[in-house]
Formats: structure tokens, sequence, C-alpha cells
């Protein structure tokens, strides 16, 4: 404790001697308090003058920083008195009157134990120091130390003192401009002060103008409202003067009159939902208003009659008038809105003028066009399986010179196509100049464009100018149309009842399909209805036709046919032109029910040919018979319809079987014991019994000799009577290539019988004809066609 009070002492007295100002060179003289003191401020104490005087600076930086905070303890203690203390210790402004106390902030020294054991704390701590430790080490001498640093702050300090003189004019300079630089900024204060209070008052009146403009902005929004509502009032009731001239004097077909029309029925309108409002005003203009409008209803009338009277001409084209007053569709539709009376009385003497033209129109055409159809049409005896010689007799009529016609198709499919369904209709009196004759097909197609075309242009007018749809629309179609098609209606199912051409029937329906389908993309429902009614008369009676000529093939006697030969019989010619005809018209649109008579037709046919064929004696001539009938039929179903039809299917199965039937039966006569060795032998073969041909020596040489000198002349004669046989050469062709076929597969399987080691070894197997030269003879004899 005794070394650390010394060392305090002399600190104390060494930091009392340095002074506490000093003037740096850049910034002029400054006050420094004591904690600013440092070893930078003294260079000339600490300078390293030798070994003994840097470490003596050395020391006393360490014990400036070890004994700074052992003097301040020390001096609150009461280590000597406070007067010396105050008169030794430098004040902040380095001058008397300028004395601060300490900035002790919250220091508690009531307790002198605490302070001490704190010093003591620092004092050991700060001793740990390695310098301090090596100046004690090396014992300097801290007295002549001290008093070196004494005489060194001593020069400082006089040092301090006349750089602080010499700056003196300047620091006074610096008084006098921070003086006046005070009296302006004060002057400022004062008119920035005076300025907030000029804004202060301006935003007060800024706000209040603010607010009367708003106000003044939603009058002004009120006012424009209630002129812009009370302008519309006036403009509504208001009636001019040009309206009143042109209701009154222009003629309707002036596009002045419509166009004030059009302004009358607005204002009409507009006072009739004033006075449902209550408003006075519209009294004033009621009277003008009905005035006017009853002029206008007179004229409009006046006008719409005339121009539906002028329907009733002789010879008038109605489509004209009509278009005319599409042009003046705003007219009904005035009286519509104003007069509902006249409306009604328009509508209805529209529809009694127009219902009775298109009667008249359509029941003079029907008739006229009736007078332009064959003259031979089918009867009921007609039919597929009638005899020729059933309606032969004395009072019997001669037979129809085009029967065939009713089971032939031929060029009467061209009127569903898309050239000739949309065609021009038919023109009666000009085809009756040119005596021209047509199938009902072709007259119902004309009919019905005809009805087709002008009831679209009818209700497309209808829903325009009378300002209908849906129901309505339906309601007055049928109010003007409903006459002429209930006509037509009557007219056909009269036909029908004597009506025995499935064809022209089964033609009737898809023209009708596809008329609906042309109404449809018309947007045209009107005529739904009356196509369902004549597709309703149409099917049943195409059913019945059909399945009379079923019954007719189903009761056919062949017995009573007359004479019979091999070709292919009429009826069955029929069946496959009519059968040709429905499949290619049906694969169009197909219908199920179509087929199925179809297939009750064809099992018919097909029992009917093999109770013919059971009328011949041999079996030649019954294979014959079927299958040229068989090709017949197929032949003309693959004309027309499709090669995949279950008709053509079968019927190609049937006649591949019949076919190889023919053939072993044709090759049997010239080459039967071949044919039945060639069985036996393989037969034993498979079973494993070939032994039992050495027994048959005799018999495979007479067979080897016997086809050496006839199969030339016996394929001459099968070619000669297929040829005969078949009135299709292309069959008979086919049949005899088969048959050639046949009989070199044959005759390769007798070879390879005669190669068992059983007949190995007969002579006669040198007289073999070679396979390959047999092969290119039989090629000689290929009929080519």
């Amino acid at each position: 404790m005794a070394a650390a009070a010394t060392m305090a002492a002399a600190a104390r007295e060494l930091l009392l001697r340095a002074g506490t100002s000093d003037m740096e060179e850049e910034e002029g003289p400054l006050v420094r308090t004591w904690g600013s003191f440092s070893p930078e401020s003294c260079p000339g104490v600490f300078a390293s003058e030798g070994p003994g005087l840097g470490l003596g600076r050395r020391v006393g930086e360490r014990l400036l920083t070890v004994m700074l905070p052992v003097c301040f303890s020390v001096s609150v203690l009461g280590v000597g008195s406070e007067s010396a203390l105050e008169s030794e210790w430098p004040t902040q402004g380095g001058g008397p009157g300028l004395q601060e106390p300490l900035p002790l902030g919250e220091l508690d020294i009531s307790s002198d134990e605490f302070i001490l054991d704190e010093v003591d704390v620092h004092i050991q701590a700060n001793l740990e120091d390695e310098l301090v430790k090596e100046a004690l080490k090396t014992g300097v001498d801290l007295r002549h130390y001290s008093k070196q640093v004494e005489l060194e702050l001593q020069q400082i300090e006089q040092k301090s003192i006349r750089d602080y003189i010499q700056e003196s004019e300047n620091i006074a300079s610096l008084h006098n401009q921070i003086t006046a630089c005070d009296a302006v900024l004060e002057r400022m204060e004062q008119m920035l002060g005076a300025f907030q209070s000029d804004l202060s008052s301006i935003s007060s009146e800024i706000r209040t103008l603010q607010e009367q403009s708003g106000a003044m902005n939603i009058r002004l929004r009120n006012r424009q409202a209630v002129r812009g509502k009370l302008g519309e009032l006036v403009d509504g009731l208001i009636v001019p003067s040009a309206l009143i001239m042109a209701i009154l004097e222009a003629p309707v077909t002036e596009p002045r009159f419509l166009e004030q029309l059009q302004e009358l029925d607005a204002k009409a309108a507009a006072v009739r939902e004033q006075e449902a409002r209550g408003t006075a005003a519209c009294a004033d203009v009621r009277g003008i208003l009905d005035r006017l409008r009853v002029k206008a209803v007179t004229k409009i009338r006046e006008f719409i009659l005339q121009k539906i009277y002028s329907f009733r001409k002789p010879m008038t084209n109605y489509q004209i008038p009509q278009t005319a007053l599409l042009k003046y569709r705003f007219f009904y539709q005035f009286l519509l809105g104003n007069e509902r009376a006249t409306a009604k009385e328009i509508r209805d003497e529209y529809v009694e003028t127009l219902s009775k033209i298109y009667l008249s129109y359509y029941r003079s055409y029907l008739g006229r066009l009736m007078k332009v159809q064959y003259e031979e049409v089918a009867e009921k005896d007609d039919l597929m399986g009638v005899e020729d010689t059933a309606k032969k007799g004395f009072f019997s009529k001669p037979s129809l010179r085009s029967r065939n016609t009713i089971f032939t198709l031929g060029t009467r499919g061209s009127v569903i196509s898309p050239t000739e369904l949309e065609a021009p209709i038919l023109v009666p009196h000009t085809a009756q100049r040119g005596e021209q004759r047509y199938p009902f097909e072709a007259l119902f197609r004309s009919q019905h464009y005809a009805l087709l075309d002008n009831s679209c242009r009818e209700y497309l007018f209808i829903c325009e100018f009378f300002v209908v749809s849906g129901s309505a629309a339906h309601d007055l179609f049928h109010a003007v149309m409903g006459r002429t098609l209930g006509m037509t209606l009557k007219h056909l199912e009269s036909y029908l009842t004597d009506c025995y051409d499935a064809i022209a029937v089964f033609l009737c329906i898809h023209i009708v399909l596809r008329f609906r389908n042309i109404a449809a993309k018309r947007d045209v429902p009107a005529l739904d209805r009356y196509w369902e009614q004549v597709l309703a008369l149409l099917w049943p009676r195409f059913e019945l036709i059909l399945e009379m000529n079923v019954q007719s093939v189903r009761s056919t006697d062949p017995q009573r046919l007359g004479g019979l030969d091999t070709r292919p019989h009429y009826i069955t010619r029929r069946y496959a032109e009519f059968s040709s005809a429905l499949v290619s018209i049906n694969q169009t649109v197909p219908n199920e029910r179509t087929m199925q008579l179809l297939g009750q037709l064809q099992v018919e046919v097909e029992n009917f040919v093999l109770r013919v064929a059971a009328e011949f004696s041999s079996r030649k001539e019954q294979l014959v018979f079927l299958i040229n009938n068989y090709d017949m039929m197929l032949g003309v179903l693959m004309e027309r319809a499709a090669d995949d039809s279950k008709e053509v299917e079968s019927f190609q199965q049937l006649l591949n079987a019949r076919t190889q039937e023919f053939i072993e039966e044709l090759l049997s006569p010239p080459f039967g014991g071949l044919v039945a060795f060639v069985k036996e032998a393989e037969a034993l073969i498979e079973r494993g019994q070939a032994e039992r041909l050495r027994g048959e020596e005799a018999r495979v040489t007479q067979l080897i000799r016997g086809f050496g000198s006839s199969w030339k002349s016996s394929v001459e004669s099968l070619s000669q009577d297929v040829m005969r046989s078949f009135t299709n050469f292309r069959n008979g062709t086919s049949i005899i290539q088969g048959a050639l076929t046949q009989l070199i597969q044959l005759y390769h399987r007798f070879h390879r019988v005669l190669s068992q080691p059983q007949l190995r070894g007969l002579p006669a197997r040198a007289e073999l004809i070679n396979i390959h030269h047999l092969m290119v003879e039989l090629k000689k004899h290929k009929p080519n066609f």
C-alpha cells in the first residue's frame, strides 16, 4: 500500500504540473479537460532520446493509466485538502470562474471501505501489466523521472500559452462573427414565425373555399340531373310539327312517314309511362297523340289490306307483295302496340286469304301433276311370285309394257341425289306438251319440294312480320297452311291405297327423310309434324307391299310355272333387282325394319330356288340351275350393294358350295374310277393297311391306261358341257378352271399313291403321264373370255 500511495502522489503531482490546456496546430487554442490528457499531447516528455528515456516514456504511459483512477479515488477520499485540489486541478475553461463540478453521476461515496476495495483491485490489476513489471524490474528512478516529466510539462504549458496569445485576435474575430450570426438567425426566426402564422391563416381560408366549392358542385350536379330529367320529359311530351305533317299528309310508302311513325310510337309509349306516374302535363298532349294515332292506324290498315287483297288476283306471284310487306313490318308492330283490334283484323284477313290461295294452288298443281304420271302402274297382281301366265285370259288387259320396272331401280334412284332432290319443280303443262311421263316418286318429290320451299318462306315471313315465335308461330303457320297440308295428306293416303310399287314408296320415304333434314337446316320446325304424318302413311304401305311379295314367293308352286330350264328364273331375277335396289337406297339412311323384311324375302327366295331345282331329274341339272340363279343374284347385288352386305355374303357362300359340288359331279363320269381308287388308297395308307394295295395291280394298270387314252377327250367334252350349261361365261370359265385344278390335284394324289412300296414295282407306272406335261396340256383347254 505504501508503494501504491507513493506512485499515486507522484502521478498526481505530474498531472497538476502538466496543465490541462493544449492547442492543436490545425484547430487553434482549445480548452482541454483533465480527461483529455494523453502521451501524444506531450511529445517532448515521452520522446525516446535514449534507452533510459524510452523506457521512462513507456513507464510514464502505464503510470498515467494506472494512477489516474488512484488519484481520483484519493481526491474523493480526502487525500489532501479540497481547497488544494481545487487550486491545483485545472478547470475546464482553463481559468478562474469557469470551474464546473465533476460529473460523478450517481456515484455512491458513502462507504470508504467499498472505495478502498475498488482502488486495491485497480492497483493490483495495473501492477500486473507487463510494461509496469518491466519498469519495476529494471529499477527506474521514479522521482527523477517525475522531475523530468514536470519540466517538460512546464515547457509545453508555456508553449501552449504563447500559442493561445498569438491566436487571441482570431478568437476575438470568431467571437464577433458568432455574435453577428446569432443576430441574423434571431431576425430569421422572427420572420419565419410571422410566415408560419400567415400560412396557418391561409390554410384555414383554403379549407373554407374547398367546402364552398364542394357544396356548389353538389348543387350543380343536382340541377343538371333535374334539367336532364325535365328535358327528357319535355322532349317526350312535345309533338313537333314535322311529325304532325308527316302523319297527316305523307304517303305510307315514303321513308319520312315511317320515321315519324316510329317517333309517334315512342311518344305514345312515353306518355303512357308518364301517365302511369301521375304526370299532369300528359293531359295537354293526349288529345293530339290520339288523333295522330287514329290517322296513322287508318292509313296503315288501308295499305296492308290492299297488299293482302293483291294476293287474290289470278296469276299473281304472292311472294312479291310479301317481300314488300317485310319492308314495312314496323306498321304491324305499331298496330300491335296501339290498336290490337286492327292488328287482329289484318292477321285474320291474311290467314283467310293465304290459306285459300295455298289450298287452291296446291289442289290445282297436284291434279295437273298426276296427269303426267306413267300410264302403266303396278297393280295387286304385279308381285314377285306371280306367274307370267296368271293374267293371261280373254278378258284380261295386255300385260304391262314396263312391268319389270317395279322391281328394277334403274335411273329411278337419282331422284334422291343432291342435284335432283332440290332441282326445280316439274311444270305439268310443259311436260304434257312434250308428252313426258314420270314415276310417282318424281311427282312426289316435285310436289313436296314446292310445299317445303313455300312453307319455309311462309313460316319465316310469319315470324318476322307478325312478331311471333315458338308455339304462337306454329299455330299461325298451321292456320295458314293447315288446309293445304291436310289436303296433301288425304291425296297421298288415297293414292297409297292402290299403290303396289314398293320401290316408289321406299324412294318417297327417303325423299321425306331428306326434306326433313333440309327444313331443320333452314330452322323451320313447323313441318315436323307433317313429315311424321307422311312417314306414318308410307312405312305401313311399304311393309305391306313387301310382305305381299314375300307371301307371293312363298306360295308359288314350281309345277305351275310351265316349262323349266337351267337358266336363271325370272322370279330370282326380280328378287335380285328388287333386293339390290332396296339395299342401295337403304345404305344412305339405314333402317333395321327394312333389313328384316329383306331377310324374310331372301329366305323365301332361297327356298323357292330349292323347290324349283327339285323339279329336275338329275343332280347335275339341279346344280346347274342353282349355280346359275345364285350367280345371277350375286352379280346383281354386287353392282349396287356393298361387298360386305349380308345378302352378298350369303349368296357367295351358297354359290361356292354348289360350285364345288358341281365340279365333283362333273369329274365323276370320266374320272370317277380314279377318284374312287385314290380315296380308298389314301384311307388304307392313313390306317396303316397299305399292304392291301398289292392286290390292286390290275385295277391300277387299267386306271393308268384308261386315263392316258381318254383324258384329252374327256377334258374337251367337260369344257363344252360347262359352257353350254351356264349363261354367264365368266362363271363358266371359273368352273372349268376349278375342275381342271381339281383334276391336276387328283392326278398328283394318284402319283403319290403309286409311289408306295407296294405299287412302286408296277410295270404300268412307265405309262404314267408326267404331271408337268399334264399341266401344260390342260392350260390349252382353259377358255379365255
